[in-house]
């Protein structure tokens, strides 16, 4: 079984890209900050909610991505440790939610604690609602997930088979498909997470 959520493109773009950054502070640590812009996007495209994109939703380009990413770097700003926790962020969008008028939106937290079967159901859950899902990944013992280590990127799609479970990663203006097994099994006690939205 495979779904993917309907997605968008600025320019040859698959969603918005931090290499786009001209702060350097957002370039190098924007990561959350650009998946909430993402999200917001994709929540003004396909839930009608235009109000968090404070642009022209019928026109999405390079420069207004550049702008909206300033908007939102107050609310998930670079620091040394970068946007480390999942409360972080929550926090952050949060504001950002309040702060444009929207008031039906919830997020919570889901630990890169819990079991491999749950975030599986989680995943399936949330891409079944339609909602992208804001991923945290912190250290990772796998040379073949190192482009994602202490990253925020989103969830957009799963590919289920009888012996793997697969989700499509979008970040840097492209996407990955990766083994949900090999992405959630760290090998740190240090855990990240994925953010749930829902109504």
């Amino acid at each position: 079984m495979k779904k993917e959520l309907p997605y968008f493109k600025i320019e040859n773009s698959y969603g918005g890209n931090q290499d786009w950054f001209r702060d350097p502070m957002m370039k190098l640590g924007g990561c959350a900050a650009a998946t909430a812009c993402d999200v917001s996007i994709y929540m003004a495209l396909y839930q009608d909610k235009t109000h968090l994109y404070p642009f022209d939703i019928s026109n999405l380009n390079k420069g207004d991505y550049i702008s909206f990413s300033a908007k939102m770097k107050p609310y998930l700003s670079p620091r040394w440790s970068g946007i480390n926790t999942l409360d972080i962020y929550i926090e952050g969008v949060k504001q950002y939610l309040m702060d444009s008028g929207e008031a039906s939106l919830q997020l919570s937290g889901f630990s890169g604690d819990r079991p491999l079967e749950e975030a599986a159901a989680q995943i399936r859950k949330q891409i079944g609602n339609k909602m992208p899902i804001p991923y945290l990944l912190l250290k990772h013992k796998s040379p073949n997930i190192k482009f994602f280590v202490w990253h925020w990127f989103l969830l957009v799609g799963y590919e289920e088979y009888d012996d793997g479970f697969f989700v499509k990663a979008a970040t840097y203006g492209s996407y990955h498909w990766l083994s949900l097994r090999e992405l959630w099994d760290t090998g740190y006690s240090e855990k990240g997470g994925m953010i749930l939205l829902g109504e």
